[in-house]
């Protein structure tokens, strides 16, 4: 039933209704004419694509979020959950934040936004190189304009094939990973010069603060509307911590700071796996960084080695994380180890 309510939304999306008129075919979505079905989670995996449900949440009457239908239960308990996105909708356009990872996350998206409206989606904005975040650029119809930072644009141009294999050990290699392909950007956003667009009675910036896990990661604000997605920087509310995959704790700190400063406090915030949040939801990441790099420069200045350093940096306040002895113990504390000077 969910398979045919999801191919019966997007049927209903080629094709809009011109006042009285005969309808008129608009955007085709090739890949979502296709069957899909939710399979069960395969417990090897953090999450696995195929067997999550996506919702929309609506923030406002122009703006949407998108998010694994499980965040509502599990993330205050620490489980992780599929990525999220969002989509605004004006007068021209529809605008997508993430095109998620495979063929079946993709199609549910359209779906949600098909929910809404039946105006053409016009711009997608990609807050990372991560697959997870990109990959469903695969199945755009042509002349929608892909929006990244420049570096983004340059990691998936270079490494495309690298992240396709590592999105298939995390996730698993029978989530149709195989028929995804880099998709060129059309607009790409600079450091210092953020990324604006009026969608027609709505405008939507992207703009860049600083590394925050990758070299080209990017916040996406609906000024009007007081809603900001930030992509994996702030991966969760509490219990979630900071993923340092390429280090730069001192950074990411910095980076989210500047993000907390500039929000005003009854701003929505969409995490990059979670549901929306508010802007106290930074905090405990930021607060979480500030600790460990205390603490991990006072064990390196006692003499204590990494392994021994990982031992000792418990950090107990922050603990309740389910991937907590990953992340923090095999990733975010050697890499803070090793950037830390004597």
């Amino acid at each position: 039933m969910y398979t045919q309510l999801v191919r019966a939304s997007l049927f209903a999306s080629l094709l809009v209704q011109v006042g009285c008129g005969t309808p008129t075919a608009v955007q085709t979505f090739d890949a979502c004419t296709m069957p899909t079905q939710l399979t069960s989670p395969n417990p090897k995996y953090v999450w696995t694509p195929n067997a999550v449900r996506l919702k929309s949440q609506k923030l406002s009457d122009r703006v949407f979020a998108v998010y694994d239908t499980n965040a509502d239960s599990g993330s205050e308990k620490g489980i992780p959950s599929a990525t999220s996105g969002g989509f605004v909708v004006g007068d021209q356009g529809v605008l997508l934040v993430e095109s998620m990872i495979n063929r079946q996350l993709f199609c549910q998206m359209i779906g949600l936004v098909r929910a809404q409206t039946d105006k053409p989606i016009t711009h997608v904005i990609n807050t990372s190189s991560h697959g997870d975040h990109s990959f469903g650029n695969t199945f755009l119809p042509a002349g929608v304009h892909v929006v990244q930072h420049q570096r983004t644009a340059e990691y998936i141009a270079a490494h495309f094939q690298e992240d396709v294999a590592f999105m298939k050990m995390n996730f698993g290699a029978d989530q149709g990973l195989d028929e995804v392909r880099a998709v060129a950007a059309d607009t790409l956003v600079t450091d210092s010069t953020p990324y604006r667009v009026d969608l027609g009675g709505i405008e939507v910036e992207a703009r860049y603060y600083g590394f925050a896990q990758t070299g080209g990661d990017l916040f996406v604000h609906v000024p009007s509307a007081k809603v900001v997605w930030t992509g994996n920087p702030l991966v969760a509310a509490k219990p979630a911590v900071p993923w340092l995959l390429a280090g730069h704790a001192q950074e990411v700190g910095t980076t989210l700071s500047q993000v907390r400063a500039v929000l005003p406090a009854d701003t929505l915030v969409i995490p990059g796996h979670d549901h929306p949040t508010n802007p106290q939801g930074l905090d405990f990441s930021i607060n979480y960084l500030n600790t460990l790099r205390s603490e991990v420069s006072s064990a390196k200045s006692r003499g204590l080695t990494v392994d021994q350093t990982v031992a000792a940096v418990t950090m107990a306040p922050y603990q309740g994380y389910a991937i907590w002895d990953w992340v923090h113990k095999v990733v975010n504390v050697p890499a803070t180890y090793a950037e830390t000077k004597p």
